[in-house]
């Protein structure tokens, strides 16, 4: 079993500014026991952001891509304004680790009523928060969830309050560290660092210095949980090619080295097989000299043969590895033979050195200057050079899986490459998989290295990965390896990187891998391995005074702090008319990721300062929880969202009043005489005094605030109905006569009204509702009104 390591800090500050501000989730660590500084929060990622998402909506499907553009100034707007207008985001494939939603409305001064749903597959769906019934003005909501494979996300209106731009500014789905996401370590040269004396101490300059001195005590305390060991055949120096004095990192010394890390520390534990005697990566790879004089068919052999039996020996001592890497950085393959002298490899200087040994027998080096060529001995050369090295990949895979079944074990099989170039890597995999399928063999995880160095840009290598996930979706990607420096440079960023060579600049960095890796969709990202933590772009640092003794940097705890223990409802929506009182809620939701459940947690709020209504705009108030920040956006409006008049009449109006087409607003008006609203049409009334009935049948909207009406008021088939609203300023209504409201479709209240008769409601798509303000009605209320 895994183990993961956890920590929790937290350090909030809090503050009230006018404008949008970043909001932080969860605890966050300051490693300060630790070398340098670095504040490392857990990972949290918005799937709506990246390029493989997309949206699908029930109308306006020109504007629905502005609803994932990061920018809440733009927003998908539907072209129906029925009810039941949705939007659903696809995230490009399942998320077992999707905590929360974010989303954003167009109007601030409105009422948004609306479901959140999850889906595996699009059919079946899952409420995750429901909505409907909000009668405040709000143009937001963080909402908290556990659906494990989640693919879709959809929204669906129920409601809106009359005049509401219905549409989504920005919906967006966070994604969190799962789990059995491996971090791990390539840390070989543990070997040399026991034998040499090498101590590592968590705090070494402490009383209590805490886990060490062994490096492996210190990695496993500061949250490593796997260990990587690269194998040599026979160790000897790349120059010379002579063998090394001590056989570091070879077959017998890595033996004992996965006993420290399997047997006595419980820790996984990768191998690398290299094939080599000395380094092999994409610019060097010769075969090891054994081997190096063999014909093809017994080096084949060889491949299996000493494979299978190093994998036995590893079982039998009771370390039988978790993953086994056939190769190391083969994207030009590997064991180069009498091909080098067409690939043009001159490296290591021993295998120049000594052609009629190294490459007197064909190997299993890649022609890549052939790719595409459209001379057919060329491309005959191309394909042989695929068959030879899937011929010796598909032996030692083979060789892994034969010795893990015969003594009832299941090791995972790693091919590992090394490129920055997208289009070379589909073209490796392509090739490689359907050649070694051909052979009867497969292996489970396509891994890349990645240094930006070398690599490019976070977002190529975040590219490469979703293209070869998405062209193989039936393998696991893993990142073999990466590092980050924390110091050199002036400080300046590595070629291809913002990051700078700082302690917190290597953390960010370090996270922003882990965070590729796990954001790759349906789950296939399963691990990051920094290689060589303690010696290369090391994050350790010497202790002055105290020799041949290193701590870690602050950096080492992005192994331990990079997953969230909760998910804060880290963000309140709410909205206030002009010199109004702002209100904000007493708690929040916080969602323990262990179990999925969500429990309120109180919030401390900064005080609001005087006079922060005054005008209209943004306010943002700054609260903290004992999960860290929370952050409210208070929209300060002037006005509540309301319909568009097309005609205003004010004054006397004398006869009957029709209206057929577009949005008529009595604005103070003295109505004698009956007033209809046809078809489609809106009607906006508000401080009139109408003598005489008012119909509307299948209107669009019909709004009643603030006027006396002496006659009967009957609404049948209308969209959205509202007599009476105070949360919303539309002041309550005097009605002697019945009142009758059927068939609603959507939007339905009727609130603080005063009416001298009977109340009938029956038949709507949702019964209507009073927001807290009870109606005075002198005769009997009914059905649907029942309750008003």
């Amino acid at each position: 079993m895994r183990k993961h390591f956890f920590r929790t800090a937290l350090s909030v500050a809090t503050t009230v500014a006018l404008g949008c501000g970043a909001v932080a989730l969860g605890p966050v660590g300051s490693a300060s026991a630790h070398f340098g500084e670095a504040e490392i929060s857990p990972i949290e990622s918005d799937i709506s952001e990246r390029p493989w998402a997309g949206v699908e909506v029930s109308s306006g499907a020109s504007s629905a891509d502005l609803a994932i553009d990061q920018e809440d100034s733009t927003a998908w707007v539907a072209d129906d304004t029925s009810s039941g207008q949705w939007l659903t985001l696809d995230l490009g494939g399942a998320y077992d680790n999707v905590r929360k939603t974010e989303v954003v409305f167009p109007d601030a001064g409105a009422v948004y009523q609306y479901v959140i749903e999850a889906s595996a597959d699009g059919d079946q769906w899952h409420v995750i928060a429901d909505h409907s019934a909000n009668d405040q003005p709000t143009r937001g909501s963080v909402d908290l969830f556990t659906q494990p494979g989640t693919r879709f996300v959809r929204v669906t209106f129920t409601g809106a309050s009359p005049g509401a731009t219905l549409g989504i500014s920005e919906l967006s789905v966070y994604n969190y560290l799962r789990d059995d996401l491996v971090l791990g370590a390539d840390a070989s040269w543990v070997d040399n660092d026991v034998a040499e004396g090498r101590d590592y101490w968590v705090s070494p300059t402490e009383e209590d210095p805490g886990a060490g001195p062994h490096l492996l005590d210190v990695l496993q305390d500061r949250g490593v949980e796997y260990v990587r060991l690269r194998i040599f055949n026979e160790p000897r120096s790349e120059s010379s090619g002579d063998v090394l004095p001590v056989p570091y990192q070879g077959p017998e010394r890595s033996r004992e080295v996965a006993e420290w890390i399997k047997a006595e520390r419980d820790m996984g534990l990768g191998i690398d097989f290299h094939y080599a005697d000395s380094w092999a990566d994409p610019a060097k790879q010769p075969k090891p000299r054994e081997w190096a004089e063999l014909e093809f068919d017994d080096l084949s052999q060889e491949v299996y043969d000493y494979t299978y039996d190093y994998v036995e020996q590893l079982i039998e001592q009771g370390t039988t590895p978790d993953k086994v890497a056939v190769g190391n950085e083969i994207i030009n393959g590997f064991m180069f033979g009498s091909e080098a002298a067409l690939i043009g490899t001159t490296d290591p200087p021993y295998f120049r050195d000594h052609p009629e040994i190294y490459q007197s027998q064909p190997g299993g080096g890649l022609l890549w200057d052939y790719w595409g060529s459209e001379d057919p001995e060329e491309q005959r050369l191309y394909d042989e050079a695929w068959d030879r090295f899937t011929t010796l990949s598909a032996q030692g895979i083979s060789a892994v899986r034969d010795a893990s079944a015969d003594h009832g074990e299941d090791i995972d099989v790693e091919a590992h490459i090394a490129t920055g170039r997208s289009d070379k890597a589909l073209e490796f995999w392509d090739q490689y998989l359907t050649r070694l399928n051909a052979k009867g063999v497969d292996p489970d995880v396509l891994a890349h290295s990645y240094y930006p160095e070398w690599h490019g840009s976070p977002e190529q290598i975040e590219q490469t990965l979703n293209a070869v996930a998405a062209a193989h979706p039936g393998y696991k990607i893993d990142i073999a390896e990466t590092s980050y420096p924390a110091s050199g440079g002036g400080g300046a960023p590595m070629p291809n990187s913002t990051y700078p060579r700082t302690v917190q600049g290597q953390a960010d960095a370090l996270q922003r891998v882990f965070q590729i890796a796990n954001d790759i969709p349906n789950n296939q990202g399963v691990g990051v391995l920094v290689w060589e933590p303690a010696r290369w772009q090391s994050m350790f640092t010497a202790v002055p005074g105290m020799a041949r003794t290193w701590e870690p940097n602050a950096s080492i705890d992005v192994f331990s702090e990079s997953r969230a223990t909760h998910v804060v409802e880290d963000t309140v929506y709410a909205g206030v008319l002009v010199d109004g009182e702002v209100a904000l809620p007493d708690s929040v939701d916080a969602l323990t990721t262990a179990d999925g459940s969500t429990e309120p947690v109180p919030v401390a709020w900064d005080p609001v300062p005087d006079g922060a209504t005054e005008e209209a705009g943004r306010l943002t108030v700054q609260g903290s929880t004992e999960y860290g920040p929370v952050t409210a956006m208070v929209d300060v409006v002037e006005t509540y969202a309301g319909l568009d008049c097309d005609r205003v009449i004010t004054g006397r109006h004398t006869g009957p009043l029709t209206v057929t087409e577009g949005v008529t607003c009595l604005d103070g008006a003295t109505v004698s005489g009956p007033v209809s609203v046809r078809d489609g049409a809106s009607l906006q009334v508000d401080g009139a005094a109408i003598s005489g009935p008012v119909r509307a049948d299948g209107a669009a909207a019909v709004v009643i605030c603030d006027s006396r009406i002496s006659g009967p008021v009957t609404s049948s088939g209308t969209s959205s109905v509202t007599i009476g609203n105070p949360v919303l300023g539309c002041a309550p209504n005097t009605i002697s006569g019945p009142v009758a409201v059927t068939q609603t479709q959507w939007w339905n209240v009727i609130a603080g009204n005063t009416i001298s008769g009977p109340l009938t409601c029956r038949e709507n798509a949702r019964p209507p509702v009073n927001n807290g303000s009870t109606n005075t009605v002198s005769g009997p209320k009914s059905a649907q009104c029942r309750d008003l």
